[in-house]
């Protein structure tokens, strides 16, 4: 317990130093955040005093101290409002987040999940049966695919699957016709047009946590409680999954939650090759067009996935693992 206790401090405060640091940042920069969107307004005639004033008010840009509005940021953050978007303006970087944010968890999040037990389980099978023809032709493949880039790898099925055969849509989360409602037509949609993005994640992803998996499992094999838990009898099953995998498999956990924690960011290159609606194109945008209080919004929220996915992993971990609880503290 003090373990998890000290664990939650030390998070919190990488919490507030992220928040911090995204605060400050963009009022370091040289020049108005906001003085791309007050020149796009100015370029469409002349425009008064009081209208430049109405607009920056409107944009949330403020003269006052940089303490207060230190202040007002946390405050802000607190009731969920992170501004205007400069991009999508008149819209809100909350509506524009709780529009994208939905469509990068079902995606991202259910791949990296996906992903993660596939590997890991194909991990353990290749090292207990490690020099098998199945183990070599296996780990051989995942081997060369984990080394595919993201990107080029999705440019290749999209021509494929999308140009050549025609098979499935080349780009975005559902049919053009179609209006995003909870029916089944809709999620049909959004199903059929998000497999190209999954098996690219997947295929890309897959080999880097059995690899990983593999040699973990091979290490834990040759400890000497497992020789140990041999030479007592006890029956195979028990012994791989156990003792073994048990042990193999906290290495892993700690970067399984920082790839959920990175899935509010979304996989940016796969969403800007398939067009699809998610956190990565919104992101893309936001740095693009200079979009300061998105970006804020958007970082907060990776910031947050993070956090939280770790205090998650220390969990498990202390779960998993009693020598943790130990440490920690506990009897």
């Amino acid at each position: 317990m003090r373990y998890l206790v000290r664990r939650g401090i030390m998070l919190l405060l990488t919490l507030w130093s992220a928040i911090t640091l995204n605060f400050l940042l963009p009022r370091m920069m040289p020049g108005n955040p906001a003085e791309v969107m007050l020149a796009k307004f100015k370029g469409k005639g002349n425009m008064g005093p009081q209208a430049i004033h109405a607009i920056k008010v409107m944009l949330g840009i403020s003269n006052e101290s940089l303490f207060k509005q230190y202040l007002q940021y946390w405050q802000e953050i607190f009731h969920w409002n992170f501004g205007v978007s400069y991009t999508y303006f008149p819209f809100s970087v909350t509506h524009m987040i709780d529009q994208a944010l939905p469509w990068t968890l079902t995606l991202i999040g259910v791949t990296t999940v996906l992903s993660f037990v596939i590997g890991t389980l194909l991990g353990i099978w290749a090292a207990w049966t490690r020099g098998s023809l199945l183990d070599s032709v296996v780990t051989s493949v995942l081997t060369f695919t984990s080394s595919f880039p993201y990107f080029w790898f999705a440019m290749i099925v999209v021509f494929l699957l999308a140009f050549v055969t025609n098979v499935f849509p080349n780009s975005g989360g559902y049919g053009s016709q179609m209006s995003p409602g909870f029916n089944l037509s809709f999620i049909a949609s959004a199903v059929y047009h998000s497999i190209l993005p999954a098996v690219t994640i997947l295929v890309s992803s897959l080999g880097g946590w059995q690899l990983q998996m593999r040699n973990n499992m091979i290490s834990a094999l040759n400890e000497d409680y497992v020789v140990l838990a041999r030479a007592k009898g006890l029956p195979e099953r028990v012994l791989a999954i156990s003792y073994a995998a048990r042990n193999a498999i906290l290495p892993n956990m700690t970067g399984f939650a920082m790839s959920l924690g990175f899935v509010v960011s979304g996989a940016i290159l796969v969403e800007l090759v398939f067009s699809y609606p998610g956190m990565g194109t919104l992101l893309y945008n936001a740095v693009s067009n200079e979009d300061y209080p998105l970006m804020q919004g958007i970082f907060l929220m990776i910031v947050i996935g993070v956090v939280m996915a770790n205090f998650v992993a220390d969990i498990v971990n202390v779960a998993l693992d009693p020598r943790i609880r130990r440490g920690g503290g506990d009897s």
